[in-house]
């Protein structure tokens, strides 16, 4: 099996710009149902991501995350997908653990991020990472859908 590699870039980038289509798409079938996911759209806007990871296996994207200035000591955890025949493999832990290692870098001091319960691999990864629950935050205070998470970095 190929070494992953993990490319730091911004929200231009055009693997970036394809893979959050890809987890638009997934979300769609997942949640698109239950959730009226247009509401969602102007929060999940990538040209205002500076820090992005793009994740490839040999030449082929394979997934992506990023974070974005939340405030002076926040940071927010957006964009994070790994398509469906690489998930299962960590890969999505090993995106996620380098984002926050960006974050330190940067001088983050907290890391925040909305998801949904409906979401439960997403909401394990970022368990496991030492993220918790905690009140919902700006646009997503009157979403109950949502479900956000912080984590002091």
């Amino acid at each position: 099996m190929r070494e992953l590699v993990f490319l730091r870039c911004d929200g231009n980038h055009k693997d970036f710009i394809e893979n959050c289509r890809l987890l638009d798409e997934d979300l769609d079938l997942r949640v698109g149902k239950i959730i009226k996911r247009e509401k969602y759209a102007q929060y999940n806007r990538i040209d205002k991501i500076n820090e992005a990871i793009v994740v490839y296996r040999g030449n082929h994207p394979i997934g992506g995350g990023s974070i974005r200035f939340y405030d002076e000591n926040t940071v927010e955890l957006k964009r994070v997908f790994v398509i469906p025949t690489e998930q299962g493999k960590g890969i999505g832990t090993e995106l996620v653990s380098k984002l926050i290692e960006w974050a330190q870098e940067l001088g983050y001091k907290r890391m925040i991020l909305e998801t949904g319960e409906l979401l439960a691999e997403s909401c394990h990864v970022y368990s496991k990472l030492g993220f918790k629950q905690i009140p919902n935050y700006g646009a997503y205070v009157d979403m109950p859908e949502s479900l956000c998470m912080g984590k002091e970095l």
